[in-house]
């Protein structure tokens, strides 16, 4: 029997939980959530589902901001997620530029490593949630299943082609915590069906949308 992956979901930040900027988010001021995504992990955290995010911070490196503005930021963060019940367990992030040639710059899967060495889980088939290529490819290497946002550079990323197969598309984050609640739902609901021994019901799923893998880079 295959193994129930642990609840535990990984996410970008930048473009899937705040809005993104070509020219980085540099303060707390700037730092502004997409609409629906703080519910989002609110919900997921309701649900018993872990979130941790990791994500590049290479404007460390260059020298835009500094450490203390990246807390602040993080601390908005919190504090907002905090008035709606919810929590980021932990931030994984990178603050090299691709300069330095690191182990945790996505794509590199360094980052992720760190989330599951930190909390000890096997990540085979854990959400990894991204609006870039690199964001998934970091967590597909250690086995994660990839889920595209349209949301920051999604919509540019989807048009290039070239993703992880099997990789699902959501409008958002709110729609991705939607489509993996209800696929809860209905597990949960098709198992309590069968111990009654009725047959399962077949239920229809939210609209996300499968990636061609032969969709040339």
């Amino acid at each position: 029997m295959p193994q129930t992956p642990p609840k535990f979901v990984i996410l970008d930040r930048d473009g899937v939980i705040n809005l993104d900027s070509d020219q980085f988010i540099k303060t707390p001021d700037e730092w502004i959530p997409i609409p629906g995504s703080l519910e989002a992990i609110a919900a997921l955290n309701e649900a018993g589902y872990r979130v941790v995010v990791a994500s590049n911070q290479s404007g460390i490196g260059r020298g835009l901001f500094e450490m203390s503005a990246l807390n602040a930021m993080h601390e908005k963060m919190y504090k907002a997620l905090a008035r709606l019940g919810g929590r980021v367990e932990a931030i994984f992030f990178c603050p090299h530029t691709a300069a330095d040639a690191c182990d945790c710059r996505k794509p590199k899967p360094g980052l992720i490593q760190q989330a599951a060495q930190r909390f000890g889980i096997e990540l085979r088939g854990v959400p990894i949630v991204g609006d870039s290529l690199r964001d998934l490819e970091a967590g597909v290497a250690l086995g994660c299943t990839p889920h595209l946002v349209r949301t920051g550079k999604g919509e540019g990323t989807l048009a290039k082609g070239g993703l992880p197969p099997g990789t699902l598309v959501h409008d958002d984050l709110r729609a991705f915590s939607r489509w993996l609640l209800e696929g809860d739902s209905a597990r949960h609901g098709a198992a309590a069906a069968s111990h009654a021994g009725a047959a399962p019901v077949a239920t229809a799923g939210r609209a996300t949308s499968p990636v061609d893998s032969t969709n040339p880079r």
